[in-house]
């Protein structure tokens, strides 16, 4: 196995499941004549069913895991967030919520119990997750937090043939998988995986015509072409799942949250090695063959390519901003101006999580919320204070 540099060491169950990855990859990359393409690595190391990060048992989320979301650290989120679903539920005379990857149920209970508060629980509360161990944590989550709620919650195995409502995605976008090209003497090839030694390695190859249109597609969009040896990804599963999205809702608002950025920016020159990382236990890294089956990968949003994909589906694009500027249009004003009447600590927790959410170092500016709507006419909220669809 390749060790990961500065990771702590794995106990002997990790290393037995690692190793189980790696032979799945391995036979995966001998079927296919000893190359694969780092979107079918990346689905094996992270959805291969038993076995992958996001398939198997191993805990993800919180301090014991690998990684925190903004919901997990600052409850604060899913507080404002609530708003922003009182506002279309109310719009719309009632629906459902439907969430999806909804990781430790953190997000669900909080919002839940934020609607009750304010009156405005929506018919179902919808989570749909890939994870069977998610999905038993969500549960308990849910109980632990608001028990008589837990009726409104339905969990699901595939995405519903009607929504009405809104759908919730939360850090989704940047876990699929996506594939990786370098430019060469002008031509697009493809990084792709191949096995030396004991372990699985960067290899290029030729890129798929669907790899080599979308890279050409981007250079005819920006006005240039790419320089030698200029390295990226592009996530060619976003349309599909954004006409699986479309199908789905036949009314409402669907709100992603993730970080990117435009295409301009995503494609910029300065940003030539690309935007994959890889977390384990709050640490990130940049190689995606360490540790497989027990790490996280991710890349950035192309929010662009979601703008283009949701029109394509049918979708109205709705707003596109900043978290910070999401949030604070969402009510984080109004929660932050009524902890006057919180204890200290309690008003230095809550500011401890607007800072988290909303600082340009932190979550601010990395992270972006876009809307997409059907048939629910009207400004969102969490889009009045800066809206940026002009940079789509």
């Amino acid at each position: 196995m390749k060790a990961a540099v500065g990771l702590p060491p794995l106990s002997p169950e990790e290393a037995e499941h690692s190793a189980l990855v790696e032979a799945r990859i391995r036979e995966a990359i001998d079927a296919a004549g000893g190359w694969i393409g780092f979107g079918r690595y990346m689905q094996i190391a992270l959805y291969e069913p038993g076995l992958g990060y996001y398939s198997a048992g191993a805990r993800k989320l919180g301090e014991a895991g690998d990684f925190v979301t903004a919901p997990e650290s600052a409850p604060l989120f899913s507080r404002c967030l609530a708003l922003q679903c009182e506002e279309v539920l109310h719009a719309l005379g009632g629906g459902d919520v439907l969430e999806l990857g909804a990781g430790s149920g953190r997000m669900a209970a909080d919002l839940l119990v934020e609607l009750e508060h304010r009156g405005a629980l929506p018919q179902r509360y919808r989570i749909l997750d890939l994870s069977a161990d998610l999905r038993d944590r969500q549960r308990a989550e849910l109980e632990s937090v608001a028990p008589r709620l837990l009726e409104r919650v339905e969990w699901l195995e595939r995405m519903p043939e009607r929504h009405e409502g809104l759908i919730l995605a939360n850090e989704v976008l940047d876990a699929m998988p996506v594939e990786r090209f370098v430019i060469r003497d002008g031509e697009v090839r493809a990084l792709g995986v191949s096995w030396r030694g004991e372990a699985a390695h960067w290899a290029e190859g030729d890129a798929p015509p669907q790899l080599q249109a979308a890279v050409r597609d981007i250079e005819k969009e920006l006005g240039a072409s790419f320089e030698d040896g200029y390295v990226s990804e592009v996530n060619l599963g976003i349309p599909g799942w954004l006409a699986a999205l479309g199908a789905t809702l036949v009314r409402g608002v669907a709100l992603l949250v993730d970080y990117g950025l435009p295409r301009r920016e995503y494609y910029s020159p300065e940003r030539r090695t690309g935007t994959l990382l890889c977390h384990s236990r709050h640490r990130w890294h940049d190689d995606p063959f360490a540790r497989p089956g027990l790490q996280d990968i991710t890349a950035w949003v192309d929010f662009t390519a979601v703008a283009e994909g949701a029109t394509a589906a049918g979708l109205s694009l709705a707003g596109y901003t900043t978290q910070a500027h999401f949030l604070l249009g969402s009510g984080l004003g109004e929660f932050l101006a009524a902890a006057t009447d919180m204890d200290t600590p309690s008003r230095l927790r809550l500011s401890r999580q607007a800072q988290l959410l909303t600082l340009p170092g932190e979550m601010g500016e990395r992270f972006k919320a876009i809307a997409l709507a059907r048939d629910c006419d009207g400004p969102l909220r969490g889009f009045v204070v800066r809206d940026l669809r002009h940079a789509l």
